[in-house]
């Protein structure tokens, strides 16, 4: 009997070596989970890719600001007056005037010039026409500036405020364009367009918001519609189509 329960002592004790073996390998992958657990909370410093500006739109960004709009009109000493090229360039020029906003518009004489008798008599006509044209009479300033030069004919100036869409002046060239190994666009890239933009917009305030809808033309959508009615299918169409009507 001593025997016989001695030997189930030897494989029991046999036994307990196998079963440590197995659970061993629990400890590693337990501690390797709450490692990456306490990893998920730790602080990390935040890596902006392509933080450099690329982007044309951004480098030559259309702004809304204003902008003095002038025009020098020559006059000789002779001129008895407003001619006619000058009533046509002044009738264009001032088409860019915003009779709603209604700036100041100046007219500026040259005083001790070789044309100043001539060039007041055209300043005053040049008044006249902008009045005839819709500009309000207490919105035109006429002034006088010193020529430099006595003996030289100086030209009238006339100027007023408009805010107009710009944007900044092409031609940078910072840099060799066969310089770099950066794919980026180079300094001037898409200024020009960005520009001609700017000089399509007849109201800049469009760039800020829209504008109210206007009211709809009941007579032209009316006719619009009877046409389309009238019209039916065209014989091109039914051709075409795969559709049986």
């Amino acid at each position: 009997m001593s025997q016989s329960a001695s030997k189930p002592r030897k494989i029991i004790a046999a036994m307990r070596p196998g079963r440590s073996r197995t659970y061993r390998p629990a400890i590693p992958v337990l501690a390797i989970a709450v490692a990456a657990l306490l990893a998920g909370c730790a602080k990390r410093d935040s890596i902006t890719v392509g933080a450099v500006p690329d982007d044309y739109r951004t480098t030559h960004p259309i702004v809304i600001a204003e902008k003095v709009q002038k025009i020098d009109l020559p006059v000789g000493a002779g001129d008895r007056g407003m001619t006619g090229s000058q009533r046509a360039t002044l009738l264009g020029f001032l088409d860019g005037y915003d009779k709603s906003a209604a700036p100041a518009l100046t007219i500026s004489i040259p005083s001790g010039s070789a044309n100043e008798i001539a060039a007041t008599a055209a300043g005053r006509d040049f008044a006249r026409l902008a009045i005839a044209s819709g500009i309000s009479r207490n919105r035109i300033a006429v002034t006088t500036y010193q020529s430099v030069s006595a003996e030289a004919s100086a030209p009238i100036r006339v100027a007023f405020v408009s805010v107009k869409a710009q944007t900044d002046k092409c031609g940078r060239w910072p840099e060799d364009l066969l310089e770099t190994s950066e794919n980026k666009h180079y300094a001037d890239f898409g200024c020009s367009y960005q520009n001609n933009l700017a000089a399509q917009m007849a109201n800049p305030a469009d760039l800020i918001g829209p504008r109210k809808q206007s009211d709809i033309d009941a007579e032209n959508r009316g006719e619009v519609i009877d046409v389309y009615r009238q019209r039916g299918i065209s014989d091109e169409f039914l051709g075409n189509s795969e559709v049986e009507y």
